[in-house]
């Protein structure tokens, strides 16, 4: 970004030679005399001030809470072929995006190719077990492959529980009484959402199927379930249980609030959105034939 009026040539700017993401909030977002501008009295480590935004030069403008958009501001980036998602803050909620990603429906309909071969689809469950617990495992049945990584989650949680020293009695989640769990129950249930919303952000940006899941099926974000449990023990985990602590520690409440903010910096922090897509390259754009794709 840019203070001052910024001069940018008309012709369109393919996304692989394009920038990653921009973070606006706490502003306007409009344009003016066909520039992209940001109003701003400051937010994260952006100081106030008025922003010239080099809208062709980024793949994907994601908009935090605190933001106005003019129906200009979407017309001239939809016209050149840049993405708007709108998030929570730190990308802890997803809300809605605009038509953006790859100039090419390349990746989606390797996507799909993939999805549809059993064999390359057992490939890639066996490479997001790999990204998830950094190591191999000769199992290559869908339901096996499910119940292995359930066991390794249940001695997950033990262990990180023992670090914060939460007292940790097992999962359990009533989807109809969420509130009913203890408070490191609830934690581990925001946590899993923050990051699940981050997953889906980077689903859209990179133009893959959302509802084309390798592991997870029946959900209509089931790619973005299994792009989000690779963060499940380095992030979910330990936020779900940091968090904890600090609740019981400190009093503090309510427990989606203290989770949503911890989610949020930590996510930032550890640029887990950027992470997200590289690994859903690595996932979908590798050689077909190789298991580690």
């Amino acid at each position: 970004m840019f203070k001052g009026r910024l001069g940018l040539e008309s012709a369109r700017i393919p996304h692989s030679d394009r920038h990653g993401l921009l973070w606006l909030g706490r502003g306007n977002l409009t344009v003016d005399s066909g520039t992209l501008r940001f109003l701003t009295r400051g937010y994260g480590d952006l100081t106030g001030g008025d922003y010239a935004i080099p809208y062709q030069m980024v793949s994907c403008i994601v908009l935090e809470p605190g933001t106005t958009v003019s129906h200009d501001a979407f017309r001239i980036l939809a016209r050149h072929g840049t993405g708007l998602v709108v998030t929570g803050e730190g990308g802890v909620r997803y809300y809605a995006s605009m038509p953006h990603g790859p100039d090419t429906s390349a990746r989606a309909r390797r996507h799909v190719r993939i999805w549809s071969d059993p064999e390359q689809r057992i490939n890639r469950s066996l490479a997001l077990y790999r990204l998830r617990f950094d190591e191999e495992t000769d199992v290559r049945d869908l339901q096996a492959l499910r119940g292995l990584e359930g066991m390794r989650s249940r001695a997950a949680y033990q262990l990180v529980a023992k670090q914060y020293q939460v007292a940790w009695r097992g999962r359990r989640y009533d989807r109809s009484n969420p509130e009913s769990a203890d408070i490191a129950n609830q934690a581990i249930n925001h946590a899993a959402t923050a990051v699940q919303a981050a997953a889906m952000v980077a689903v859209a940006v990179t133009g893959s199927v959302a509802q084309l899941g390798f592991i997870h099926e029946d959900s209509g974000r089931a790619f973005a379930l299994d792009v989000a449990d690779i963060f499940r023990d380095s992030v979910v985990l330990p936020t779900a249980f940091q968090a904890t602590r600090t609740i019981l520690d400190r009093k503090e409440g309510p427990v989606e609030r203290v989770v949503r903010r911890l989610a949020g910096k930590t996510m930032r922090k550890d640029q887990v959105v950027l992470k997200m897509i590289d690994h859903i390259k690595e996932l979908l754009d590798g050689d077909d034939d190789s298991s580690h794709s």
